[in-house]
């Protein structure tokens, strides 16, 4: 038993020498798969499947690794790596090179082998995906898993019907019958139901099992015809129904080691019509057994308790079982090698009693010529020409011809009888016949040297000359012709060769080693001396055919030389094809079962038979031409008369003249190694090989120089095409850059447009928003010029009050002041006048006393005058500070005013009409207060002329103090005229006229309010330049 480990390799072979299975356990190689890591470990496989063919089979593993293992070309390919455990595989789709897997997220995935690509992706399950079964046609698939089945569509992947169910209900499988539109699904409870895949109507419904079994089917597998169905499951009972008459036919006990039923499998056989007559069944213990259900025999099994059985899966043909053991590994057995006891052929039932020889020698040797399919006979005269074999007498009268003995148990004179009775070998046993008949060594490791040398230069170019349609068969074609050119040098050049070894190619494509070995075996004895003439053909054995035609049948002989046929014309082409060309498959293969179980002369007389049986339509040719058609195409003739008449010639034909006298007995092929060919002139041979090499080598050069000037012209061209390719690239790129350039150009114009329209949009946006924004500032102007304006007027009227209130206070001060004033002067009128009545009496005391009243009246003058002189000073200094001010807030101002100019020169004509009545009236209170001065002046001025005339009269000394008291008097009152005069014209506004009699403490808060409102006013007026700055800036942009 081989084993190959996968490694970390993602291609290879799968096995490097010929497998050969043993019948006891039938392995052909164990596949493991084992990782090279720092810690080796072994990754199990877990599915496996076969494809539509047979030979082909795949495989995952726990990590998600799929490999395909091709049994045929002998190699394994790595085609996808999923990450992730696979559950189940499905590899008998339509598109051949496709596989459907089934992964642990519970999606089904759909890998191409060639292109290693995903082609599908299918989601829909909640839970793992256990079967996968494919349609008889490939086009439909149906996954199941514990609590749904999906039917799926694999042209579009799309999914077509889904199976719902109780949750008190399980789903144990469900299948598609083989070959047919059926889908049978089978559940936890026993029941199964029989559906039509197209409508899903229900054909029909299983009965229950019977009470007496207490068992629950678990695992179930149907034969090729679908008309027997198996189930099994936690019992050694197996449950058989027929699906036709639905009805539990049969019931198979097991031995009672086993327990339970894992998996069941149905053996297909090439015989059987589809009716499966083996059963695989596993069971708990790992052993997988094979059973007729027949005759409930047990046939062989696989398997055992040290390496058991996990799942098995056999092959569509049934040559194949790929067994997933308990340990991870994959085996692969042969079927053949394990029914290679059980498929024996069945001993023979003729059997032949010979007569003891009736003239025995006296020496005890007998001289005979030993032939196979004939009767034994003495040798003839002609001793040289025949071989002698000397046989010891067996004195007990039993004598065994040892040379009719063959390998295998089989008996030479016994197939002849058979085959003489029948007609033909069984179609079942006819290779196993033919090879026991060749006695072929089975030389694997000599054939395995010839194959590799590789292939043959002469078979170089075989599909030129003749292109086959499958390329296997071309493959193995080229191969077994290789393997004779270097087996010997004359089949390199021999030119019917391929037409020679096709039909046995086409048998025997499946065991290259085979056809080989019967191709050189035909060579060597069916071909004896048919190179001796090379490269022409065999003139002695075409002269030994014309010869046996020319005693069986002159006239067609003198009908083929009247018409200038030689027998290259109708005995070569049946030799060079073997007769390929003018029978069937049927009736070749029947032809050959004769040929082989003959001496090689029977081919020859083969040949005459075939144109004596045809001698009619023959006969009636005229034309080479209709001879060259005829024995190059199949024609109307029955197969059986030939090979009778190829005996009956075989038979009758003089000794003289019978090709058995210059042919040679059969020689098997030795074992080991292959026999040395060269029955053929070695120096024609060799002269030609070395001209063909000559030749050859000359062909080389001239095609390496035809070759060099091909490459030089290829590169011509290809610098030509280049360089159109470039230009008219450059043309085209200039082409393009022109459509480029205008579609630019045209976009630009576009884009302009749109700028524009986008910058008209903006502008009447920004317009808009500028509109709203001036609407919305006019009317925050105008309410906030409203607000200064209400603010004006409240100030103007707080102004106004104040004035009046002032004027009023001021207007009652004075009156005061003068009702004071005037009281003093009536009261100093009366002092005076009292002083003058009593300025007799008191005239030195009341003159001192008077003098330094007057004094102290006249400091107090100086002081009054000092302080309003400095109050004066101060009010101007107010005055001019808050004229600055009021200019300023008139500039800032004048810009908010310009709509209201109107209306200020109306407030200020009306303003100046108010000040100008108001300075009338203050010109005739002055002229009044003036004449009231005058007034009061001239009566002082009278009075003190009075009382200095009485006190000059009274006391002369004094009269000098009294003028200078006088004077200092008049002086004072003309300073408080001026004073008041003065303070009344400060007490004016600049800005009103109004007079303004204000105290400091007055003044000075007025001046903080001032100052604040005119702080308010800038920051108002800066804020209004800075928005209309940003909106200018907006209209810009």
């Amino acid at each position: 038993m081989q084993s190959t480990d996968l490694g970390n390799k993602e291609s290879g072979k799968i096995w490097h020498r010929k497998p050969s299975p043993a019948s006891r356990d039938g392995v052909i190689v164990n596949i493991i798969h084992s990782t090279s890591d720092y810690h080796p470990k072994v990754l199990r496989f877990l599915s496996v499947a076969f494809d539509g063919s047979g030979d082909c089979l795949i495989a995952g593993d726990h990590q998600g690794n799929i490999y395909v293992f091709d049994l045929y070309g002998n190699r394994f390919n790595l085609v996808q790596r999923t990450a992730q455990a696979c559950t189940a595989l499905a590899f008998n789709l339509r598109r051949k090179s496709e596989f459907l897997v089934a992964l642990a997220d519970y999606s089904i995935k759909c890998f191409d082998t060639v292109t290693k690509e995903l082609v599908s992706w299918m989601r829909g399950h909640d839970s793992s995906i256990f079967s996968i079964s494919v349609h008889a046609s490939g086009r439909y698939a149906i996954t199941t898993s514990s609590d749904t089945a999906q039917l799926w569509d694999l042209d579009t992947f799309q999914r077509k019907r889904k199976l719902n169910i109780r949750q008190s209900v399980g789903i144990q499988k469900v299948f598609f019958l083989p070959l047919s539109n059926t889908i049978l699904s089978c559940f936890k409870d026993n029941s199964i139901f029989a559906w039509e895949c197209d409508t899903l109507f229900c054909k029909y419904q299983l009965p229950a099992p019977p009470e007496s079994s207490s068992i629950i089917y678990k695992v179930f597998a149907v034969t090729r015809d679908g008309r027997i169905l198996a189930a099994g499951g936690k019992s050694n009972h197996l449950h058989l129904w027929s699906l036709e008459a639905t009805r539990l036919f049969r019931i198979i006990q097991m031995p009672t080691k086993i327990r339970a039923i894992r998996h069941l499998e149905f053996l297909p056989d090439s015989f059987d019509a589809g009716s499966n007559q083996v059963l695989g069944i596993l069971s708990q213990d790992g052993i997988m057994r094979f059973v007729n259900i027949q005759t409930c025999k047990l046939l062989f099994e696989i398997g055992s308790l040290d390496e058991g059985i996990s799942s098995s899966v056999i092959s569509p043909h049934g040559r194949y079982i790929a067994s997933i053991m308990e340990n991870g590994s994959l085996n692969i057995y042969s079927v053949q090698a394990l029914t290679q006891e059980i498929n024996k052929p069945p001993p023979p039932l003729v059997k032949v009693i010979e007569d003891l020889p009736k003239n025995i020698p006296t020496s005890g040797d007998v001289k005979m010529k030993m032939t196979s399919g004939r009767v034994l006979r003495p040798a003839r005269c002609k001793e040289h020409k025949t071989q002698t074999r000397i046989i010891k007498q067996d004195l007990t009268g039993n004598l065994e011809n040892k040379e009719n003995e063959l390998s295998d148990g089989l008996n030479k004179k016994r197939l002849q009888i058979l085959l003489k009775g029948y007609g033909e070998y069984p179609t079942k046993y006819r290779m196993f016949i033919w090879r026991s008949l060749l006695q072929l060594p089975e030389n694997h490791t000599a054939f395995s040297n010839l194959l590799d040398k590789g292939t043959h230069v002469a078979f170089l170019n075989l599909q030129k000359l003749y292109p086959i349609k499958s390329r296997k068969l071309l493959r193995v074609l080229q191969r077994t012709l290789s393997a004779l050119a270097h087996w010997s040098s004359i089949f390199s050049d021999t030119p019917y060769l391929p037409l020679l070894a096709f039909p046995f190619v086409k048998l025997f494509q499946n065991n290259q080693l085979i056809c080989f070995e019967v191709v050189a075996t035909l060579i060597i004895n069916w071909c004896q001396h048919w190179f001796e003439y090379f490269p022409n053909p065999p003139i002695n054995i075409l002269s030994m055919i014309e010869n046996v035609l020319a005693f069986c049948d002159k006239q067609l002989l003198q009908h083929f030389i009247d018409h200038d046929i030689t027998s290259q014309l109708y005995a070569w082409p049946l030799l060079e094809t073997v007769f390929s060309e003018v029978l069937t498959r049927e009736e070749w293969l029947k032809l050959f079962d004769n040929i082989f179980s003959n001496q090689p002369s029977f081919l020859l007389m083969t040949v005459v038979a075939y144109s004596t049986c045809s001698r009619a339509p023959l006969l009636n040719c005229t034309l080479k031409d209709d001879f060259t058609y005829f024995f190059h195409h199949r024609n109307n003739l029955d197969i059986n008369v030939v090979i009778r008449e190829a005996y009956h010639l075989m038979e009758t034909t003089p000794a003289d003249i019978h090709p058995d006298s210059m042919l040679d007995a059969f020689v098997a092929l030795t074992k080991g190694q292959y026999p040395v060919f060269n029955q053929y002139p070695k120096f024609v041979v060799d002269f030609q090989t070395r001209e063909r090499e000559r030749i050859r080598n000359d062909e080389l050069d001239y095609l390496r120089e035809r070759q060099t000037v091909e490459n030089m012209q290829a590169e011509v061209d290809q610098q030509r095409l280049e360089d159109e390719a470039w230009y008219q690239k450059q043309e085209e790129l200039r082409k393009a850059e022109e459509a480029r350039r205008e579609m630019l150009l045209h976009e630009e114009e576009k884009m302009v447009q749109q700028r524009q329209r986008l910058a008209a949009v903006k502008r009447e946006l920004k317009m808009k928003e500028i509109h709203l924004q001036d609407a919305a500032r006019r009317h925050f102007l105008k309410l906030q010029q409203a607000q200064h304006e209400m603010e004006l007027r409240r100030l103007d009227d707080e102004i106004e009050r104040k004035n009046y209130t002032r004027n009023q206070e001021v207007f009652a001060k004075e009156f005061r002041e003068d009702a004071d004033a005037y009281r003093q002067k009536v009261d100093f009128e009366e002092d005076m006048f009292h002083k003058m009545i009593e300025t007799d009496q008191t005239q030195t005391g009341n003159a001192k006393k008077v003098i330094e009243e007057k004094l102290a009246k006249a400091e107090q003058a100086c002081l009054n005058t000092d302080w309003k002189i400095q109050a004066l000073h101060k009010q101007k200094c107010d005055d001019l500070q808050r004229n600055e001010s009021y200019q300023e807030m008139t500039k800032l101002l004048r810009k908010n005013r310009r709509k209201e100019v109107e209306l200020l020169n109306a407030m200020m004509e009306e303003e100046a009409k108010k000040w100008k009545e108001a300075e009338e009236k203050e010109f005739h209170l002055r002229a009044e207060k003036k004449a009231s001065s005058l007034s009061d002046t001239s009566r002082n001025w009278f009075l003190k002329q009075e009382l200095s005339a009485a006190l000059e009269h009274a006391e002369r000394p004094f009269s000098k103090a009294e003028e200078s008291c006088l004077r200092r008097e008049q002086k004072a009152s003309g300073s408080l005229a001026r004073t008041s005069q003065l303070t009344d014209i400060s007490g004016i506004d600049p800005s009103t006229g109004l007079p303004l009699r204000r105290s400091t403490a007055e003044w000075d808060g007025k001046k903080e309010n001032l100052l604040k409102k005119v702080r308010d006013l800038r920051q108002r007026l800066t804020a209004q330049a800075q928005n209309r700055h940003l909106s200018q800036s907006l209209l810009a942009t």
